[in-house]
């Protein structure tokens, strides 16, 4: 468990002590999390205009409002407290539009318009699991710019740019061969640099979910799911 005790949710769950560093803790996880959220309201046929719009007052209450004190450590990770805050916050919106609707006024969000774009709902898909689909793409995204640092870091920019392709989706020998080639490399040794890339994408997605994990069984559940949309765990 004590991996788990200075993880960016434990420092937001513990506000009363140190009230200034929840809040730069909880502010950060708001900022990797609103991709997620804006998935979830674009899913109830919001136009993209409202959905950006819902989605700042939503962290604005959630911020502001103290949403984050009622959360309980022992009932799972960040993403499941703020999924179920969303919901009860869009239907409040919900409500409202139908007083609103009521009263004669505009209807905020337009039910015959779907949006565009990485966040709009997919075929058959719910808003639910667009929330779940965005979530995983933020955590790779993320770890994918981490990875890309390190490499430019080390002065090997090129030479990731071109394996990069390969972390997820396993190559064939051409393209091993390929890439040898073009940096005088043996074939064997571009292998094993894929493989050590894989390895680091592993450990810095896991390193990203123990910060919103309450415990090592949760964070186990949040590689499962993360694993159902990504095929990023190949040997």
């Amino acid at each position: 468990m004590s991996q788990f005790q200075t993880t960016q949710w434990s420092m937001v769950l513990n506000a009363g002590n140190e009230p200034g560093q929840a809040r730069h803790a909880l502010e950060l996880l708001c900022r990797m999390y609103r991709p997620p959220v804006l998935a979830y309201i674009l899913g109830h046929h919001y136009t993209a205009e409202s959905a950006e719009d819902l989605t700042q007052t939503f962290f604005a209450r959630f911020i502001e409002q103290g949403y984050y004190l009622k959360a309980d450590p022992l009932r799972g990770s960040f993403r499941a407290f703020l999924l179920t805050a969303l919901k009860r916050f869009l239907n409040d919106v919900l409500d409202q539009e139908k007083t609103i609707k009521r009263g004669g006024l505009t209807q905020l969000r337009s039910l015959d318009t779907m949006v565009s774009g990485d966040y709009a709902l997919r075929d058959r898909e719910t808003p639910e699991l667009a929330f779940h689909r965005a979530w995983a793409h933020t955590v790779v995204k993320d770890a994918l710019r981490t990875l890309r640092e390190e490499a430019q870091s080390a002065g090997k920019t090129e030479l990731f740019g071109e394996l990069s392709v390969f972390i997820a989706e396993r190559p064939d020998d051409a393209d091993y061969e390929r890439v040898a080639a073009k940096f005088g490399m043996r074939r064997n040794t571009i292998a094993v640099a894929v493989h050590r890339l894989r390895q680091r994408l592993r450990e810095l997605i896991r390193n990203q979910l123990a910060q919103t994990a309450a415990d090592n069984d949760e964070l186990e559940h949040e590689l499962d799911e993360l694993g159902q949309s990504f095929n990023l765990f190949v040997s």
